[in-house]
């Protein structure tokens, strides 16, 4: 089976996606004290290896980019860098290794979240800030957000997805 390249997928359109990423770096900057513990930070680990993987490889490039992304977000900066980068790349071997046991260790993780509606808000702004912090979705990673949205009972308009 083979699966189409990341330079062959074209990145879409979020309608005001810049604008909706001001406001939600604002509101997660101000959140920060509340978005912690390990079922946050496993769970924006998680999606962020989700979106990652979305056309069903993970291009080393886009996976060293988003792991230091997710080291360096002001927003996660009460978490260790190291430990973030390093559950990213636990998350993205288990996929590439196991595609479906990863995978559903990833939903797993992400539905971790379900329990607290804002912090499951946050899992997914931080999610599409990062994965998109290069060059937008593509219609792979769109999807991978749909359903990060379905595991975590959020309706996907709210994200613009």
């Amino acid at each position: 089976m083979t699966f189409p390249h990341r330079v062959d997928a074209q990145p879409i359109s979020i309608p005001r996606l810049p604008e909706h990423t001001a406001q939600w770096r604002e509101q997660l900057l101000a959140q920060r004290n509340e978005l912690r513990g390990g079922p946050f930070r496993d769970a924006i680990v998680a999606v962020c290896a989700l979106i990652t993987a979305a056309d069903g490889g993970i291009d080393p490039e886009h996976r060293a980019r988003v792991a230091h992304l997710l080291g360096a977000d002001p927003a996660l900066q009460h978490f260790p860098a190291d430990e973030l980068r390093n559950l990213f790349e636990d998350n993205c071997s288990r996929m590439s290794m196991d595609p479906a046991f990863g995978r559903a260790s990833v939903l797993a993780q992400i539905a971790e979240c379900t329990a607290d509606p804002e912090q499951a808000r946050a899992v997914v702004r931080l999610g599409i800030m990062i994965a998109a912090a290069d060059r937008g979705l593509d219609a792979h990673e769109v999807a991978a957000v749909r359903e990060a949205c379905q595991v975590l009972h959020l309706e996907t308009l709210e994200f613009g997805v």
